[in-house]
């Protein structure tokens, strides 16, 4: 029986550099689509989060006969859980505040506090 050396293959420097230049040429087609499918979520979640505190004012309106003092009352009176985040700043503090236009006092509407624009070319602070 004759006693002799196995080889082991690995891979070569040239095949690891052909495998990673084919995975960056797939990144590069890839990373963009991502990262405009994260910012499309970004604007939907503020979409939706306009029109639940927008809904919620309203509701708060029809049952008290006059505007929410603040965001966080309606929170407190449970009209939303919590004041909603904005997705754009991720913060909860950015919302800009619409008055009443009766020169009433309280929250008639909220905007975006974020700078910039959507996909659609429209500011943040306009929806």
């Amino acid at each position: 029986m004759k006693r002799g050396f196995t080889l082991k293959r690995g891979f070569t420097l040239i095949e690891l550099l052909v495998v990673l230049a084919i995975i960056a040429t797939l990144l590069t087609l890839a990373a963009p689509r991502y990262f405009q499918h994260v910012e499309r979520s970004k604007e939907a979640v503020l979409r939706e989060n306009l029109a639940t505190v927008r809904d919620a004012i309203d509701q708060f309106h029809a049952d008290a006969g006059t505007w929410p003092p603040t965001l966080e009352s309606l929170a407190e009176k449970r009209y939303v859980r919590a004041v909603p985040t904005d997705p754009i700043t991720e913060r909860a503090d950015t919302w800009q505040i619409v008055p009443p236009p009766a020169g009433e006092a309280g929250v008639y509407d909220i905007r975006s506090g974020a700078e910039g624009t959507g996909l659609d070319g429209r500011p943040y602070a306009d929806w």
